[in-house]
């Protein structure tokens, strides 16, 4: 991945979680008691790894050289039954859409949806008990303590779905950077090429009423990406948590009904869910077109699907695709 990309979407990092702290085997002893009772206190608990929500950050970039994460071990415990001090919490904080997995097995372990949700992703060992919670009539005076439990360590993989509102989906070249950048504030990479969005690229639309919602120019995919052709999987997964899907198909294609249902084809192929989503057209580069035109491509297009001919050169029909839009992922459910 280059150095220069910003967008960084997965991470490995190494946790260790602390080991609980020792409980502590002690006799009470002082001027006025020669020979009291146990009082040895428990142990602190290790640190925990946790990972917090930030609905601030976009991007795992803040992570990329947080390779080792080591918390804090717990206090052993001490006399007059003192309970040994906690070892410090670690704090990571994600972007929403974050999930994490246990390297080794491949499970998810985490996942993180809303702001300031907090999830342990590796759990402090506890502190052992004092020889105090020993005491038993026929043992007044144990000698046994606990020792502290150990941390967890292992490799987590940590990685990044995009938790945009509107997904665009198009072959490549197909105009959704340019669209991306006229209606946004993104500056996404634009040339005349295939594969010119290599990650995601996300932008906030400015609506009526300072309302607003997120785009995400997903990087655009070919038939084949869903068995890994092309840019494959990694990208696909970013289509999985958008509400709706903006399929951008340029004019000049030689059959737009074709492209739509290859594109439709791919996302089945990765996730039959994602049929279930809110699906809109847009014809792009459409300032080409004469009325003749666009009746014909209305007559290829799906029945059931809205459409809407637009043109990121000239603003074309924009305010009223930001509108569609708004509909669709207002609408009640």
């Amino acid at each position: 991945m280059s150095e220069k990309n910003n967008f960084i979407d997965y991470i490995r990092i190494f946790c260790h979680s602390g080991h609980g702290g020792a409980g502590a085997r002690h006799l009470m002893r002082n001027k006025l008691t020669a020979k009291g009772g146990p009082d040895g206190g428990d142990g602190g608990r290790g640190g925990h790894i946790i990972l917090r929500g930030n609905a601030q950050l976009w991007t795992l970039l803040h992570l990329r050289y947080f390779k080792n994460v080591i918390a804090d071990d717990g206090e052993g415990g001490s006399k007059n039954n003192c309970t040994g001090k906690d070892g410090k919490d670690i704090i990571i904080e994600v972007p929403l859409g974050t999930i994490a997995r246990d390297e080794e097995t491949g499970k998810v372990e985490a996942e993180i949806l809303t702001d300031g949700q907090e999830i342990i992703l590796a759990k402090g060992g506890r502190g052992g008990l004092g020889n105090s919670n020993f005491a038993t009539p026929t043992n007044q005076v144990p000698e046994h303590a606990q020792p502290g439990e150990d941390g967890i360590e292992g490799w987590k993989q940590i990685e990044l779905k995009v938790l945009a509102d509107v997904g665009l989906v198009g072959f490549p070249n197909a105009g959704k950077s340019t669209l991306l950048s006229v209606i946004t504030a993104a500056k996404p990479k634009i040339a005349n090429y295939a594969f010119t969005t290599l990650t995601p690229q996300l932008g906030m639309v400015a609506y009526r009423d300072n309302r607003s919602f997120c785009i995400a120019d997903l990087p655009g995919i070919i038939e084949g990406a869903a068995e890994g052709k092309g840019l494959g999987h990694r990208f696909l997964r970013h289509i999985e948590r958008n509400a709706v899907l903006l399929f951008i198909i340029p004019s000049d294609s030689d059959d737009h009904n074709k492209e739509f249902e290859i594109l439709k084809n791919e996302l089945s192929e990765f996730n039959p869910e994602l049929l279930q989503k809110e699906f809109i057209i847009a014809i792009s580069k459409s300032d080409l077109l004469d009325q003749e035109l666009t009746d014909a491509i209305v007559k290829e297009l799906p029945k059931n699907i809205p459409h809407i001919f637009i043109s990121s050169a000239t603003q074309k029909n924009l305010v009223e695709l930001k509108d569609l839009l708004w509909k669709a992922l207002n609408k009640p459910i």
